[in-house]
């Protein structure tokens, strides 16, 4: 059973940064991709960023607004978010993804889309909260 372990959540203040750091174990297949989303109190789950594993791709969603940055370490099984300049609208849970390097997977991603939506993923974190305060 895979597991997502996310970390690096904290109360900060607006301009602050964090990195948020995510470890993924517990492996059946490669990883095809991670990726970071945030859901703030009330709202609907939003997508961050999010990067293919092999391969150069990475996609942000527009919370990032360039000032959020995700990276990896393949070698740790570990996905990164930095983030800076953060501000209270920034305040969320923030929940790793991870989806497998199956054959239905490489189908459905042909569709860019799924890089960017829940159903683009098999496993999730249990989340870290990030409060910004003005």
């Amino acid at each position: 059973q895979v597991q997502l372990v996310e970390s690096g959540g904290g109360l900060v203040h607006t301009g602050d940064s964090l990195r948020l750091s995510c470890t993924a174990s517990g492996r059946h297949f490669r990883i095809y991709a991670m990726a970071w989303f945030r859901q703030a109190p009330g709202k609907g789950r939003e997508f961050v960023a999010a990067l293919r594993w092999n391969g150069e791709r990475i996609f942000y969603g527009d919370s990032a607004n360039g000032r959020f940055t995700i990276s990896k370490d393949n070698g740790m099984n570990t996905v990164f978010l930095e983030m800076n300049n953060l501000n209270p609208e920034d305040t969320a849970v923030y929940y790793c993804a991870e989806s497998e390097a199956t054959a239905d997977r490489y189908a459905y991603n042909k569709d860019l889309r799924y890089f960017r939506i829940p159903d683009g993923y098999d496993y999730w974190g249990q989340g870290t909260q990030v409060t910004v305060s003005s």
